[in-house]
């Protein structure tokens, strides 16, 4: 009967519940539509619209800090040049993948290696930041992502460096309609701003403009880098990377019906062999063989993929893949492959640098 007083004093005991917290604020915005000569602006801070609209002045906008993102914007009148996919191996690069709306830890990790000072504003001259898309969906800031992204890209370009962003697979889904990843918040954003999430994004916009002249596949020197991979089924296509890059580009938004049933884009979009898609590399369908074979048919050394999230930045057939994709979404951690002079190295969040290592295995589908 002793033995039985603990457990009987834990059944009697009175049941407390934690008081649930109070909800945030709803923050988010700006989105930038191109209106005349300047540009229409919303918020939402504190759950109520804001709206304004912002002149061009001397070729540009400055669009003031409101509420979510928390810097003021530069937008320039004229387009932006278009993007380089092919270029020379810089002395520096950076490169990371799936951010996911997790702002916070983009940012710590991109000031905690330099690339950025504490006012968030490009601080690593002539060097290249390549992201390899997804951030879209899952996490709270993906507004917040996008612009600090798109700054940066203006900022390194005037300092001689740049910003190079890859199409992801959550940036297609979110064009083409598919939010069941969909952080509830936008849902949200989107009910009082009265547009349908994806619109929020469409082609006269200044961040659905720019994620248009974004490219799914870009070389570097000698490595290739995109979202998923290049899959034995995708290179039988004969599609090249400059093709492929171009109907992504013209499909972006067209409904996921139309892209899947279109011989000239369904390969692009197909879930388990095209280049924002594949996961072959650590799912075991792809071997040192057809991993040899591909770089062959590509003339790269090596491909440095996201979408399959890992612990860590690693290496994969003896360094031909680098998988980057570190987990960023779980908005706890995150690390940066870093190529300087050549030299691969993994950039975490306290600032130092480690050894690129045989990656470990797949951490979890995404």
């Amino acid at each position: 009967m002793r033995s039985l007083l603990p457990l009987l004093a834990v059944l009697l005991a009175p049941i407390t519940f934690a008081a649930e917290p109070a909800s945030a604020p709803l923050d988010d915005g700006p989105y930038l539509r191109r209106a005349g000569h300047g540009l229409d602006a919303e918020w939402i801070c504190d759950g109520q619209v804001q709206r304004a609209h912002v002149a061009f002045r001397q070729g540009r906008a400055t669009v003031p800090a409101r509420c979510g993102y928390p810097h003021a914007l530069e937008i320039d009148a004229a387009a932006a040049p278009p993007v380089r996919a092919q270029r020379p191996m810089p002395a520096r690069l950076a490169a990371l993948s799936d951010i996911h709306g997790q702002y916070a830890v983009l940012r710590r990790l991109l000031r905690a290696q330099g690339l950025i000072d504490a006012q968030d504003r490009w601080a690593w001259g002539d060097g290249l930041l390549v992201v390899g898309g997804d951030v879209f969906d899952r996490g709270p800031q993906v507004t917040e992502s996008f612009w600090l992204l798109q700054q940066l890209q203006r900022q390194a370009r005037a300092a001689g460096g740049d910003v190079l962003f890859l199409l992801g697979n959550h940036e297609t889904m979110t064009l083409y309609d598919d939010l069941r990843y969909l952080n509830p918040k936008y849902a949200q954003v989107a009910g009082l701003l009265g547009r349908p999430y994806p619109a929020l994004y469409g082609g006269d916009s200044v961040l659905g403009t720019w994620l248009r002249q974004a490219p799914a596949m870009a070389r570097v020197g000698d490595t290739l880098f995109l979202h998923g991979g290049v899959s034995p089924e995708f290179l039988a296509q004969g599609i090249d990377r400059d093709e492929a890059n171009l109907r992504y580009q013209q499909s972006l938004g067209t409904p996921k019906a139309e892209v899947k049933a279109d011989p000239r884009t369904a390969p692009l979009y197909d879930g388990k062999t095209s280049p924002i898609w594949y996961r072959g590399y650590f799912d075991g369908r792809a071997t040192t063989d057809t991993v040899a074979a591909a770089l062959r048919t590509l003339g790269v050394a090596r491909i440095v993929v996201g979408h399959t999230s890992m612990a860590h930045v690693g290496s994969y057939f003896d360094g031909r893949v680098i998988a980057i994709d570190s987990s960023i979404k779980r908005g706890e951690s995150g690390e940066m492959l870093l190529i300087e002079d050549g030299v691969l190295s993994r950039g975490l969040l306290d600032g130092s640098r480690a050894t690129v290592l045989p990656g470990d295995g797949e951490d979890e589908d995404d």
